[in-house]
């Protein structure tokens, strides 16, 4: 850190102490630590916490768990499980049989979910975190002070606190949405009757994942995205390949188009949108919203207290995780900077640790190598760089690439589809990023995260044995196109001529 930056440091220090030097400090304290929200970052924090036998509060208003268990993560692939079946069937030709018919209720597979939800509750459940020393609270937190929180009527206080109040869906204000009973992904798990045509607003993967699912499920699905494709984070030849497989099941997918209204009029709902300069008017039966999350930041005392909230709308942490307020920390959704619950619970460890032990020791968190996944079909998993974020931060890379089409266990599975994209730094194996599409993409990238938090290269890789056959040779491969790439051109030649030596004559 530079001298401007120490100052920097040393000056937020001294304000944040000087802010909680105006609040009275009580002279015995109720917890050790307080977390507000139950979700994935709540409920790692307290258990660390609790691990470490400090005494902690978790606070939940609503389902522990949190959206992943309740309303996210969990239900979504429960139904992608469903809507896959159904697709599979479908391709019965494929397999080697002659005709394959599901017969199914959509309510009956929406009830599904519902099963798939109870039975992973008791992992996030309050017996469980109960049991392992974690004291569980039902109702509104309201935080008084920076050692103060209201709950229940009751005032407790604690040393230090984490705010893990998670985010919720964005809702546009589109002029006639709210008369149209508009679903989220909060809410479209209540659907019973399943609608002939619905609008998909926003091309993410949450919109994307749901479109697929929905799609196989017999709904016609219309795709609405602003920008020129869907999945804009991803590299544009990934982004194609799912898009392409989209289009082949069906679906109809409008990029370019900014929805700009809804239309009641005349019992038939309709999304009003521009494209290229003309309104492009389509009907629906359901929309569902799917245009990123909004941190929970209201309603908690954050603002009263002037916690810092940055203009996206989340709070603002340091390096840390520490917000204005030197014991006050924060993690998951409501922070960022990535919405994944795996990042959320990695934030946790930080926020928990530094919470219960700062000053005597602290860490700056992580973020050097996270991964996630999108679960369309193909899949979509990534960590680290790609090439559209190699170009736009003019990092040099060379590129490798393995087409999943070529790998024997994927063409038995019948999935011969897909590529693996790695991005390393030129002329040497060191990974920069990887980029998976196909089957099982979010399982076969756990390799290269390792490698990449490990610091191992492509030749760590491929000197590796991998089973036969199996889908993560692949790879395996992608790291042998890579040697190819780079043999020891001078040194097979001196090795050439030494075995036409050895053949005598």
């Amino acid at each position: 850190m530079n001298h401007n930056g120490w100052n920097r440091t040393l000056v937020g220090f001294i304000k944040s102490r000087r802010m909680l030097k105006t609040y009275p400090r009580p002279s015995r304290f109720d917890y050790n630590l307080i977390v507000i929200g139950g979700g994935s970052a709540g409920l790692v924090s307290s258990y660390i916490a609790a691990a470490v036998k400090a005494k902690v509060a978790l606070i939940e208003r609503h389902k522990m768990g949190g959206d992943c268990l309740n309303t996210g993560c969990v239900p979504s692939k429960a139904l992608i499980r469903s809507a896959k079946m159904l697709a599979y069937a479908r391709r019965a030709k494929a397999f080697g049989f002659r005709k394959t018919e599901i017969d199914f209720k959509f309510a009956e597979v929406m009830e599904r979910i519902q099963r798939v939800i109870k039975k992973v509750e008791p992992h996030d459940s309050i017996e469980r975190y109960s049991s392992l020393g974690v004291e569980c609270i039902t109702g509104d937190a309201s935080i008084r002070s920076p050692y103060e929180v209201e709950v229940n009527g009751k005032l407790i206080t604690s040393r230090a606190m984490i705010i893990a109040t998670g985010a919720r869906p964005m809702v546009p204000p589109l002029p006639g949405l709210d008369q149209c009973d508009y679903l989220t992904s909060d809410t479209v798990w209540d659907l019973r009757e399943r609608p002939e045509r619905m609008v998909i607003l926003g091309g993410g993967p949450i919109g994307c994942e749901l479109a697929q699912s929905f799609q196989r499920l017999g709904v016609a699905v219309t795709l609405i995205q602003r920008g020129p494709r869907i999945l804009p984070r991803e590299d544009e030849d990934v982004a194609e390949l799912v898009s392409s497989r989209f289009r082949a099941e069906g679906m109809q997918l409008l990029t370019r188009h900014a929805a700009t209204s809804i239309d009641n009029s005349d019992d038939l709902k309709q999304v009003v949108c521009e494209s290229n300069g003309k309104q492009v008017k389509i009907a629906f039966d359901q929309i569902l919203i799917a245009l990123g999350r909004k941190a929970n930041v209201q309603g908690f005392g954050l603002e009263e207290l002037q916690v810092n909230i940055a203009q996206r709308g989340t709070l603002v942490a340091d390096p840390f995780l520490r917000t204005n307020f030197p014991n006050i920390y924060v993690c998951g959704d409501v922070t960022g900077p990535y919405q994944f619950t795996h990042t959320a619970a990695h934030q946790a460890w930080y926020a928990a640790v530094n919470a219960l032990f700062s000053p005597l020791k602290k860490f700056k968190v992580d973020y050097s190598v996270i991964p996630w996944a999108t679960y369309t079909d193909p899949e979509v998993a990534r960590v680290g760089l790609n090439e559209l974020e190699a170009k736009e931060q003019n990092i040099a890379y060379e590129l490798t690439t393995y087409g999943i089409d070529d790998l024997d266990r994927a063409i038995a599975d019948e999935e011969d589809h897909g590529l693996v994209k790695v991005l390393t730094v030129p002329g040497r194996d060191k990974i920069l990023g990887v980029t998976i599409v196909g089957s099982h993409a979010g399982d076969l990238i756990a390799e290269f995260v390792t490698a990449m938090k490990y610091g191992l290269g492509l030749n760590k890789i491929l000197g590796t044995i991998h089973i036969y056959p199996t889908l993560a040779e692949a790879n395996k491969y992608v790291a042998g196109n890579w040697k190819k790439a780079h043999k020891p051109e001078a040194l097979l030649r001196w090795v050439e001529r030494f075995h036409r030596w050895r053949l005598g004559g």
